[in-house]
């Protein structure tokens, strides 16, 4: 439950900040675990398979994420590469973060239109793409716990299968005696006489 928690308050995060990539994996996300409860209580291994191989993929993703923010790789976090490149939109932590004060300041130059205006952000306590760091990360730590459970709720499921014993299956000799070429007939003995009245 605390997974599915956390990927709802990740998905809130991204939608203030029109993280549109991240916004189309959590939602995936929420499905899929939303998908792993229900095979564990309905007792349907193919959904927790699927749930398995999602986690790997969401792991990956995560991972992207972190190297995106840190930079790893070439990546730059000043791309609009999260929002599919079709707003300018970022993080919603780079202004809303904790001990961040937001200043919105209007330019004096001749010039520049007069809706146009700059954001200045100081004084935070940490800067949003370790925030954003952090959040993948918890992301990845809930992801291994719960592949674990799933593959051990897995093993659990399967062990119950071999040792149930399907009607016609392999244990059914014991109650189905084998076919009789022969037949033996013996004769059946009265218990006793009936007497019939006689008629006057």
């Amino acid at each position: 439950m605390e997974y599915l928690l956390a990927a709802l308050e990740r998905q809130i995060f991204d939608f203030l900040g029109f993280q549109w990539a991240p916004i189309l994996g959590n939602f995936l996300q929420i499905i899929v675990v939303i998908l792993g409860l229900f095979g564990t209580i309905q007792f349907r291994p193919r959904y927790i398979v699927v749930y398995t191989v999602w986690t790997a993929l969401w792991v990956t993703w995560n991972v992207f994420i972190i190297c995106f923010y840190l930079e790893v790789g070439g990546l730059s976090k000043e791309t609009d590469l999260m929002t599919f490149n079709i707003s300018m939109h970022r993080s919603w932590w780079r202004e809303h973060g904790p001990g961040c004060i937001r200043r919105v300041v209007r330019p004096s130059s001749p010039g520049i239109l007069e809706d146009y205006s700059y954001v200045s952000v100081t004084g935070c306590i940490i800067d949003f793409q370790y925030l954003e760091v952090i959040h993948s990360a918890i992301q990845i730590l809930l992801s291994l716990i719960g592949f674990v459970c799933a593959c051990y709720v897995i093993s659990i499921f399967m062990e119950e299968e071999d040792s149930f014993d399907f009607i016609g299956g392999l244990d059914t000799y014991s109650y189905r005696q084998p076919p009789q070429e022969h037949v033996e007939l013996k004769p059946v003995k009265p218990v006793g006489k009936v007497l019939v009245p006689r008629p006057h």
